[in-house]
């Protein structure tokens, strides 16, 4: 497959653009795996072409999942790069926490014009390492946002914990539940020692198009669909100029992907990745007709788009 690579010191954002083999207007701005050219973005690359769009991967780093401090300034070159191609209709699609960030970049650029975030969250999230430090996965930032805009932080919900009792609690509720990962507590906690403020919470009402919001009521990272909830209200009091589709699921855990982008991302195994959640062992079924229904639905928003 064809890509091209960006770096953030030439081009303005780390990233890398799959243009499709054939002629298209259209593309959709992916945030997928802990890389823009690791087997997740390909695989998302790849169902975007068969949907007859271009694609372009972004990420904030190689091999990075962590995310603090990301200049949201960076979308901006990538649709500066999208648009210099002819590029008509720019779209954009995340999960867990690049669905908030899917989010946040629409309602700061108006030329998105779809938004798919999977198990977003309606507000800013703290920044956070993936870096090993003290033998622990993961870590919260000091004082940082996932995301800048002007090189100032945008306000955020800070963690309950912080470094080491953070991921040591998210290892406790993983182990209590049976999950690979768990954290849905610690954001419960997070919000009832810090009420969420209006700085913090994603104008949603600025993005511009069309939103899918995707959530599983079963999902044990966060608890998605209230956020959904919220921000459907968000839209039912503010003025805005967008339309937006909820597809939100009793099952299907963190992992609401569509079932053909699963099958890309794993030939082999591919119903065995939810598993790793102990509602996703509990129903299997549910859960892939969950996914095969995203999959008719997200299909048709692009095809209409």
């Amino acid at each position: 497959m064809k890509k091209q690579i960006f770096i953030p010191e030439i081009d303005g954002f780390y990233g890398a653009f799959y243009p499709n083999n054939s002629p298209s207007d259209k593309a959709m701005i992916i945030m997928l795996g802990d890389s823009s050219d690791d087997r997740l973005a390909v695989s998302g690359a790849k169902w975007i072409h068969e949907l007859g769009c271009h694609a372009l991967a972004m990420s904030p780093g190689r091999k990075d999942y962590g995310h603090h401090n990301y200049p949201i300034e960076r979308f901006g070159s990538a649709i500066a790069f999208l648009k210099e191609r002819g590029i008509r209709k720019i779209g954009i699609a995340g999960a867990s926490t690049t669905g908030m960030l899917a989010l946040v970049a629409a309602s700061y650029y108006a030329d998105i014009t779809l938004t798919i975030a999977m198990s977003p969250s309606d507000f800013v999230m703290e920044g956070f390492y993936r870096d090993g430090k003290d033998g622990m996965t993961e870590r919260p930032g000091d004082n940082e946002s996932t995301v800048t805009w002007k090189g100032e932080p945008l306000p955020y919900l800070p963690f309950a914990y912080r470094h080491p009792e953070y991921w040591l609690k998210i290892q406790e509720e993983s182990k209590a539940g049976r999950d690979m990962v768990a954290s849905r507590k610690m954001f419960d906690e997070s919000e009832r020692r810090h009420p969420l403020q209006e700085e913090e919470k994603i104008k949603v009402e600025n993005i511009r198009g069309h939103i899918v919001f995707v959530g599983a009521e079963d999902d044990v990272l966060w608890d998605t669909c209230r956020y959904i909830r919220r921000m459907e209200e968000r839209l039912a009091e503010k003025h805005h100029d967008s339309t937006y589709l909820s597809l939100m699921y009793e099952h299907g855990t963190h992992f609401v992907f569509p079932e053909s982008l699963l099958k890309i991302m794993l030939p082999v195994g591919a119903d065995l990745m939810p598993m790793v959640f102990k509602a996703g062992r509990q129903y299997p079924k549910e859960c892939t007709a969950v996914r095969e229904d995203i999959d008719i639905k997200l299909r048709e928003t692009i095809a209409e788009w």
